[in-house]
């Protein structure tokens, strides 16, 4: 960083007095700027009001899951819904897979258990700023090959270190969570991914339970990549087992 540039702005979103003031302190203790929300309503102004771009842009905003007025799932819809993209890493004390996935799904970056480990906190924070700099610092190819980064089939492109899909007439962009699970399927073109396979291998959650956040995600990622999403032909289910998907079916 450059002695002109100012130092990140974190934006913590933290209704326990006692936690936030000691994460605020910690995260000045690493040079980040911060800003403090207890309250869910007065959050979701604040963030749905910062600049996009500048020196007060948010690098990165910290999201307890339970908080009064709106709550963090509520909060990440509406931001993800205003086509708000700054990284959200969720801080939840409900730990069950399906708690876990619901925040996933409403378009959060990452998520730590209650109670955490401070450094795990930083680190996380830090690799959000780093992957959202090294993506805001990529250029579209100009000449073939495309890069590795970059999918292509059924006129649509997937270009996973932006985290775009560009489509006839549409363009979306992605979650990390929704990149992921889209780079998961597509390097394993043809092949069955079971459930499991996504919960443990994509969202790093072990879980035997059954969930409809999945089932969520596939029908999204079909609305995008389908021509027909009712009648998927690139993603489709095999009853039982898992997804099956086809660049060329």
């Amino acid at each position: 960083m450059s002695s002109d540039s100012p130092s990140p702005l974190i934006a913590l979103i933290e209704d326990e007095e006692h936690l936030a003031q000691g994460l605020l302190f910690n995260l000045a203790a690493e040079g980040f700027r911060t800003h403090h929300e207890s309250d869910g309503d007065a959050a979701l102004a604040y963030l749905l009001a910062a600049p996009p771009s500048g020196p007060e842009k948010i690098s990165v905003i910290v999201l307890d899951c339970m908080l009064p007025g709106a709550d963090g799932f509520a909060i990440t819809r509406a931001l993800r819904e205003a086509q708000r993209y700054t990284p959200i890493l969720m801080l939840t004390a409900r730990t069950r897979p399906e708690d876990v996935l619901e925040g996933l799904e409403a378009g959060a970056d990452d998520y730590l258990p209650k109670p955490f480990d401070l450094n795990i906190l930083i680190v996380r924070i830090k690799s959000l700023i780093r992957r959202t700099a090294w993506q805001a610092a990529q250029t579209p190819p100009t000449e073939p090959p495309p890069p590795p980064d970059t999918y292509f089939f059924n006129n649509r492109t997937i270009d996973f270190a932006a985290l775009e899909l560009i489509a006839p007439n549409r363009f979306t962009h992605l979650t990390v969570m929704e990149a992921d699970l889209l780079r998961f399927f597509t390097e394993r073109e043809g092949q069955i991914v079971s459930r499991t396979d996504i919960l443990e291998r994509v969202w790093r959650v072990h879980a035997d339970t059954d969930t409809r956040a999945i089932d969520n995600f596939i029908v999204r990622l079909r609305r995008y990549i389908e021509d027909d999403p009712a009648n998927p032909q690139h993603l489709t289910t095999v009853r039982g087992i898992g997804y099956r998907f086809l660049a060329n079916p």
